[in-house]
């Protein structure tokens, strides 16, 4: 993981941390970055259990836990395609970070991208033919899509690798569910971006928002904030009003939202701890903020 902090600047390198979510969920392994499939019953995340980093797959509950990649690279930042079929995650089998994708068996495992520079933290369109990632290819962070061929074993070219912001930290970005508009954060605030349209902040530091996550009816936008002294999930509407607490936690910090494709649920990453802190918990709660329940 050393690989991602030596290239964030200090005011990001938490965020950088929190992203990869190096928590524990039983024993002294590491757990993270929880996605959700597109029917919700199932959630990927990235485990360090085994050595290295790795992309495992469970059950919306915590049960059935299968380790889907089988390499010596270190894999981080799994997504589900619309469809369900494919796994896209980001890896160093290649000498740096490229993103790759396989079958939802593990299968089939095949590079999106390819570039000197570091590809991270993929997420698909709506459509399944392109996906959108960070890249300090330029220098400092961006986002870039990129077309996806299927199952072909061709990453992408170079002129097909397209740069859609120029802020040179541009963290994690995401599609809106009709894929008219990109969510990221720059710096510690959440951005969108409607295509070919200018930014949008959404949020203010110190009043601050990262890892922004669409509700499917891209009415709302779930985040992290620690403008109340700890990290906190909060949503909000997608043009930035009615800012509140989802999730509170008595101990430690709440980081990294992902809302359920059916609108339902929301997955995060509980610290007790703190964000320094070893252990953390990968936890799900109901969208109103009920019924929260870890996934051990």
């Amino acid at each position: 993981m050393g690989k991602y902090a030596a290239a964030a600047v200090a005011v990001v390198l938490v965020a950088v941390i929190a992203a990869k979510l190096l928590v524990r969920t039983q024993g002294n392994w590491k757990d993270g970055s929880p996605a959700w499939s597109p029917d919700s019953q199932r959630i990927a995340f990235y485990s360090e259990r085994d050595g290295n980093a790795e992309i495992y797959v469970m059950h919306a509950d915590g049960t059935h836990v299968t380790r889907l990649t089988q390499t010596r690279a270190d894999e981080g930042y799994p997504a589900w395609s619309p469809d369900g079929r494919t796994i896209s995650f980001d890896s160093d089998a290649s000498g740096t970070f490229d993103i790759w994708a396989m079958d939802d068996s593990g299968a089939n495992m095949r590079r999106l991208t390819g570039d000197r520079a570091r590809d991270i933290s993929a997420t698909w369109s709506p459509d399944g033919s392109r996906i959108v990632f960070m890249s300090d290819r330029d220098g400092g962070f961006d986002a870039y899509t990129a077309p996806v061929r299927g199952g072909s074993s061709q990453a992408a070219a170079d002129a097909e690798v397209k740069r859609v912001t120029h802020t040179g930290s541009t963290w994690f970005p995401v599609f809106s569910p009709d894929g008219a508009t990109l969510a990221f954060h720059v710096g510690r605030d959440v951005h969108t971006m409607a295509a070919g349209g200018a930014l949008r902040r959404l949020t203010t530091d110190p009043a601050n928002g990262m890892y922004p996550s669409w509700s499917p009816d891209g009415g709302s936008i779930a985040f992290m904030s620690w403008r109340n002294g700890k990290t906190e999930i909060f949503t909000m509407r997608a043009d930035g009003t009615n800012q509140r607490v989802l999730v509170s936690m008595p101990r430690g910090d709440a980081v990294d939202p992902r809302w359920s494709p059916d609108g339902s649920r929301i997955a995060f990453v509980h610290m007790p701890d703190g964000m320094n802190g070893d252990a953390a918990l990968i936890c799900v709660v109901n969208a109103d903020g009920t019924a929260l329940r870890s996934l051990r």
